[in-house]
């Protein structure tokens, strides 16, 4: 076990002109917890506040990822045990990902390892976003019976093309590389050169330091592919992009269909829907009321406690969703997650409030 990481899964500390946040808890991979979400939101502010900070920096505890996501192995035991507190959960972390998103103080999120999920809201709504060789990011959520949140679906949305709702759908994880290109980073720095960047990003701020240590990232794989993804993952709904994925043939499109039959087919239709809704949203807020209330629907639904069970309680990898299949899912039933959740809002604001695009504010 990491040092104090018990005590203290989100180690804060203010050093000269930059504050540091260190997610704690790296045999959990750092996963979020509410009182992490609560202690990283309330640190931001105070320190967004204080005139002698000049940036702040994001990095998780740990040599496998900056974090995994939420702490599912908890939405799981509430949902068994009938309660609420994952709603809180949900209300408050995506509060978080506005403020990160609307931040003066530029923020700088070293994505290096694991980043998906949560993490992926803690990262990637930030000023200067750094991912290195071993970066794997993600929005795995169909996997475990859910969909994406965080406001994974306002930047996959606008990711170019259909990319975005091919990683939505299959949750596949990409490289530096691609995460670049699909807009979920800036600059890829070696990771032997993290700490070196660090230092200065304190000395000389983040805009020299990304010039000092940033380098061409690895090449991605989606450019070659992106012909057959526009085609297959423009379709209206979700058994037209399988029968397109089959019917295109070659290695790609079999294994996205292949990906595709192992999701949940609840999760899968309204996870279509999400994208295509965000994408006719004009702010980050307007699309993380839209998830709270997926979300909120999503916990009533046995997909999400199955899937949970499948890949991390059991780990036997044999979900049983219900419904088994597409057909299943009815309109109505896709309709009922974006209704009203029956708690209350996330009160962030509208358009006007000061939420821009991914990593509003600075750019390094």
């Amino acid at each position: 076990m990491a040092p104090d990481e018990t005590e203290h899964p989100v180690l804060l500390r203010a050093e000269g002109r930059t504050a540091y946040a260190v997610l704690n808890r790296p045999r959990a991979l750092n996963s979020l917890t509410h009182p992490m979400v609560r202690a990283l939101d309330a640190a931001l502010g105070a320190w967004e506040r204080d005139e002698a900070i000049e940036a702040v920096v994001v990095s998780g505890a740990g040599e496998r990822g900056l974090c995994a996501g939420g702490d599912i192995r908890a939405i799981h035991d509430d949902a068994r045990a009938g309660g609420r507190a994952s709603i809180g959960f949900w209300r408050d972390e995506y509060r978080l990902n506005a403020r990160i998103a609307r931040l003066t103080t530029p923020y700088v999120a070293l994505m290096d390892g694991i980043v998906m999920g949560g993490g992926v809201g803690v990262a990637a709504h930030g000023g200067v976003r750094i991912v290195t060789e071993r970066s794997r990011v993600a929005m795995p959520e169909t996997a475990i019976g859910f969909v994406p949140d965080v406001g994974g679906t306002w930047l996959l949305s606008r990711a170019p093309g259909e990319l975005g709702t091919y990683l939505a759908l299959t949750g596949n994880a990409v490289g530096a590389g691609d995460a670049i290109a699909l807009g979920l980073a800036d600059h890829h720095v070696p990771s032997e050169r993290l700490a070196e960047l660090v230092s200065a990003v304190a000395a000389h701020g983040p805009a020299e330091a990304v010039r000092r240590y940033a380098r061409p990232a690895p090449e991605g794989r989606l450019a070659d592919a992106r012909a057959w993804i526009d085609d297959c993952f423009a379709a209206d709904t979700v058994e037209e992009i399988t029968g397109r994925l089959l019917a295109h043939g070659g290695h790609g499109p079999a294994e996205a269909a292949d990906t595709l039959a192992e999701r949940s087919p609840r999760a899968l239709k309204v996870t279509l829907e999400s994208m295509r809704r965000a994408r006719e949203l004009d702010s980050l807020e307007a699309v993380l009321e839209q998830e709270f209330r997926v979300s909120c629907a999503s916990f009533a639904s046995p997909d999400l406690m199955e899937g949970i069970r499948a890949q991390v309680i059991d780990k036997d990898r044999s979900p049983k969703w219900s419904p088994s299949a597409l057909a299943g899912v009815s309109r109505a039933e896709v309709e009922r997650h974006f209704g009203d959740p029956g708690v209350p809002g996330l009160a962030l604001g509208g358009p006007g409030s000061g939420v821009g695009g991914p990593g509003s504010g600075v750019r390094g």
